[in-house]
């Protein structure tokens, strides 16, 4: 007793002193970044439920777009609305609230939306009134975007003794063959066969033997993504498949390419370079369509096998487990997309390759048909030197004619008038080679003049 009330006495001690610390004024901070609050609330917007068995929960996953995004946004705020409660954003990406009867939540994400509805249960057989009929059948049979998810989800409690497999598959999956384990080190089991049933749904059947509500929280929100996600990958799955006979048809066309650059003997090379670019051309819109596809799904399957991994699983005698469930069907549908896409980077690059050997062809033979251009360029300018000189010969002669010429007719005037006692063709032929140098230096001037 005096123990006690000494430990009182010091938490009064402490209590006291905790009050007389004086409270310090709210420091001003610098101006928050525009994201730092929704960047902060991202990593808890989307927390799993706590859940409590019996529960049960209805899933689904739409495929959307720009617009159908928006509608399903609209249709939420509907929701909410015809029940009286608080009406999302037009922007939320995130929506959980207590309709009463049942619990609703709404989350977006870049490719799909997806909602999960939660109800108290089971009452009754299992799988036989899913949550889903909590929500109006017409807001449901209105929903945009496309169904690529639907699930149910039944927590029950179960027994620490093994239940019998072939019963439950029986019983609740019209006797598929199961996928199960015990999951979170024991604290579960889960069974699913993962097929869609006469009610559009798949179903996972989880078994309470002692989780926490937050444990089965979490449970249920990975099995749903590991579903969810697991159907995002496959979707690259037709891609790769359609894209295998064009790839064969391109590298056959590749094929004839190179041969016909390797043969001896001339080639049309513009029209192999026209080939070759059209070829490259259909390559890059088919990679460009599909590189995202091929990028999304090698994510998905990341994030499918770090949600398995999360289960911490262990073996059920005669089931096969998530993980090798996932390693069996789900890891060659992703090989053959992750070799599609290795095959068509292959091929663009070969291509790529071919074009620039065409190219590097294409401009030696140009280059070549140059150098015969220019020599004979060469030889008519040689040529036209050689005109030009016997021209400028010529024309030295001409103007030596006529200087002379007129020299002879100056000449004859002058004898007529008495004023010089010369032979005018004695003048004439003097002046011969003197005016034939002077015309003649007269037009090398000229000629040099003009060089410079």
């Amino acid at each position: 007793m005096q123990k006690r009330l000494t430990m009182v006495r010091c938490s009064n001690r402490a209590l006291d002193a905790r009050a007389r610390i004086p409270q310090l004024p709210l420091m001003t901070l610098p101006t928050n970044h525009p994201l730092r609050i929704v960047l902060n609330d991202e990593v808890h917007a989307r927390t799993p439920e706590a859940l409590s068995a019996p529960c049960r929960i209805s899933y689904l996953a739409f495929k959307t777009d720009e617009t159908s995004r928006g509608d399903i946004g609209r249709k939420v705020q509907e929701l909410a609305e015809r029940f009286g409660r608080p009406v999302p954003d037009d922007k939320a990406t995130h929506y959980s609230e207590n309709f009463g009867t049942f619990r609703f939540t709404y989350e977006r994400h870049s490719e799909f939306s997806r909602f999960m509805v939660f109800t108290e249960g089971p009452n009754g057989e299992l799988f036989g009134h899913p949550a889903i009929k909590a929500l109006p059948e017409d807001w449901v049979a209105g929903l945009p975007g496309s169904l690529i998810v639907a699930a149910n989800v039944e927590l029950v409690r179960g027994a620490d003794s093994l239940p019998d497999p072939d019963e439950i598959s029986s019983r609740y999956f019209a006797g598929n063959v199961l996928v199960g384990a015990s999951v979170a080190s024991g604290a579960g089991r889960v069974f699913t066969d993962f097929r869609i049933h006469d009610d559009g749904f798949t179903r996972f059947l989880m078994q309470d033997i002692s989780l926490t509500p937050r444990q089965a929280g979490r449970l249920a929100q990975r099995l749903l993504e590991v579903d969810s996600y697991r159907m995002m990958a496959l979707l690259a799955f037709p891609v790769a498949r359609d894209l295998s006979p064009f790839l064969s048809t391109c590298e056959a066309e590749l094929a004839r390419i190179t041969a016909a650059l390797v043969k001896p003997g001339d080639i049309n090379e513009p029209e192999l370079l026209e080939r070759l670019t059209t070829l490259q051309a259909e390559i890059e819109n088919r990679r460009s369509v599909s590189a995202y596809r091929f990028a999304a799904a090698a994510a998905y399957y990341d994030i499918v096998k770090h949600r398995i991994a999360e289960l911490r699983e262990g073996r059920i005698e005669g089931l096969q487990m998530f993980q090798e469930f996932t390693e069996r069907r789900l890891e060659p549908a992703m090989s053959t997309c992750a070799a599609a896409t290795a095959r068509q980077e292959s091929l663009s690059t070969r291509v790529a390759q071919a074009t620039q050997l065409l190219s590097t062809k294409v401009d030696v033979t140009l280059e070549q048909q140059n150098q015969a251009v220019l020599a004979s360029m060469d030889r008519r300018a040689q040529l036209q030197l050689r005109l030009q000189e016997t021209v400028e010969g010529l024309s030295v002669a001409a103007i030596t004619y006529y200087i002379v010429g007129l020299v002879g007719y100056g000449a004859k005037g002058l004898k007529t008038a008495e004023l010089i006692p010369l032979n005018p063709e004695i003048v004439m032929g003097a002046c011969i080679p003197i005016v034939a140098a002077l015309v003649f230096w007269g037009t090398r001037r000229v000629k040099a003049h003009i060089a410079k």
